[in-house]
């Protein structure tokens, strides 16, 4: 769907690189095929062995690396991102990497996800001096580090990976090493490839193809992964691990081409479609996806039905982001503006309309309106997800329960403001089926807390009080 219309964006991706001589063009095309994560500000760290360079900007990834800049940044190793802001707000000082200089070298921080612990951690840290120069809740691990009586800095790594709840993918980089980390829930997806001698780490396995890396494997949840002249080694720094990927990673955020713990997301999406079908037999003349991310599970809905799939919707891609507010009359016109149906579809037929999802609500009675208006007789919305009913905690820019119009309607109440024929959303048993649960006779693990309710980690006080629409969520 439309995030920056539709409410519901991923907080960033990242991307590193060690042991390549193009290590700064080379991080420039991984975060550009990773610009779906994040649009507001991307940046990287190089270093050369000696030191530590950084470039960084508010914008898209073009904007920000011009060919000029990038000539400034040359070394073998890099770690970049690209941000969307959800924890800590926007502004170019919570521009990822984060980095640090002191008398004992430099260190280089990038981060995917969202600790829940952040604000008690700070709380502490500021008692014992700590002086904070963003509101990114990234900036606390560096403290941390920084505070670790240990001489390694893998030591110093782990030993402050163990004080953090939460969700978190991050990427390290001293002027000799790069270390990578999970989470022991393993919430964010993480990859390893190789490109010839070098080794890459990414959020998404397609930014390995982009650049023409070889997969290797994922990180594992509790892992921490140490890359320097040497090559590639690994260690624990958690054993307390249960897996838990995102759920909405496969639903809406990955891209198609991606393979997420081992499941391509086309074919995941494929298969939401399908269940869906099967779940919710309607008559209907022809199947539509919503651009871009519903697109797979309308297939999948189409051939699983029986019922021809056509492009009853257009995606305008020349549409700029100036238009990208925050007051909700705008994003309605962002709609009208970011797609057109296709009257010669959609005129004089019973439509079925796959979406990924239904946040706010207010998206989709625009389109459905807009495909009424070009003549569809009647408009079924089937949602390829179950209703979202909780706010997340881990990354996503949902943390209010206010903004989620199912927690506060049934499926009639949203099908009635929506002003569609009929509304059924997948059921959260088809959603774990459909995605497929087994790897290798062990258990896949996923992140439902968004439509359950059960979240797989401690949720703080002061989060849950945000959520419920009392105070700022950091």
């Amino acid at each position: 769907m439309l995030a920056e219309i539709k409410g519901l964006n991923e907080e960033c991706g990242v991307f590193g690189i060690w042991g390549h001589p193009s290590a700064a063009e080379i991080t420039y095309y991984g975060l550009h095929s990773l610009q779906h994560r994040g649009q507001e500000g991307a940046g990287m760290v190089v270093t050369d062995g000696e030191i530590l360079k950084g470039l960084k900007g508010e914008g898209l990834v073009t904007e920000v690396f011009t060919s000029d800049a990038i000539k400034d940044v040359k070394g073998k190793a890099a770690i970049g991102h690209v941000r969307y802001a959800t924890a800590g707000g926007g502004g170019y000082e919570n521009v990822q990497p984060l980095l640090f200089h002191s008398q004992n070298g430099s260190l280089a921080l990038a981060h995917n996800g969202n600790l829940v612990n952040a604000n008690a951690l700070k709380h502490q840290l500021e008692t014992q001096g700590s002086i904070f120069q963003t509101s990114s809740d990234t900036e606390v691990l560096a403290h941390l580090i920084k505070r670790s009586g240990f001489t390694l800095m893998q030591d110093r790594l782990k030993n402050a990976l163990t004080m953090l709840k939460g969700a978190y993918a991050f990427l390290v980089m001293t002027e000799t090493e790069m270390m990578v980390a999970l989470d022991p829930h393993g919430l964010r997806p993480l990859s390893i490839g190789k490109l010839a001698d070098a080794y890459i780490v990414a959020s998404e396995t397609c930014a390995l193809d982009i650049v023409g890396a070889e997969f290797v494997r994922d990180v594992l949840p509790g892992e921490l992964v140490i890359f320097d002249d040497e090559g590639m080694r690994s260690e624990m720094f958690s054993y307390n691990t249960t897996k838990a990927m995102c759920t909405m990673e496969y639903i809406y955020f990955s891209r198609p081409d991606s393979n997420i713990n081992g499941v391509n997301v086309h074919t995941a999406r494929k298969n939401l479609g399908k269940r869906l079908a099967f779940e919710a037999p309607i008559e209907a003349d022809v199947v539509t996806g919503v651009p871009d991310s519903s697109i797979s599970a309308a297939i999948g809905y189409a051939e699983a039905a029986g019922i021809p799939y056509e492009m009853g919707l257009i995606k305008n891609r020349y549409v700029g982001r100036t238009f990208i507010q925050p007051s909700q009359s705008l994003r309605e016109q962002g709609v009208k503006m970011k797609l057109s149906p296709v009257r010669g579809v959609v005129e004089g037929k019973r439509v079925i309309m796959v979406d990924d999802s239904i946040v706010r609500g207010t998206t989709s009675k625009r389109i459905v309106r807009m495909l009424k208006e070009a003549g569809a007789t009647e408009v079924h919305v089937v949602i390829s997800s179950a209703p979202i009913q909780n706010p997340c905690f881990y990354g996503i820019d949902t943390s209010s329960r206010e903004e989620l119009i199912a927690s506060k309607h049934s499926v009639e109440e949203i099908r009635q403001l929506i002003e569609a024929d009929s509304l059924t959303f997948l059921s959260v048993e088809g959603m774990v089926e459909a995605i497929g649960r087994q790897e290798e006779g062990e258990t896949r693990g996923s992140c439902l807390a968004c439509f359950t309710g059960k979240y797989p980690t401690e949720i703080y006080p002061d989060m849950l009080l945000a959520s419920c629409g009392a105070g700022p969520f950091f």
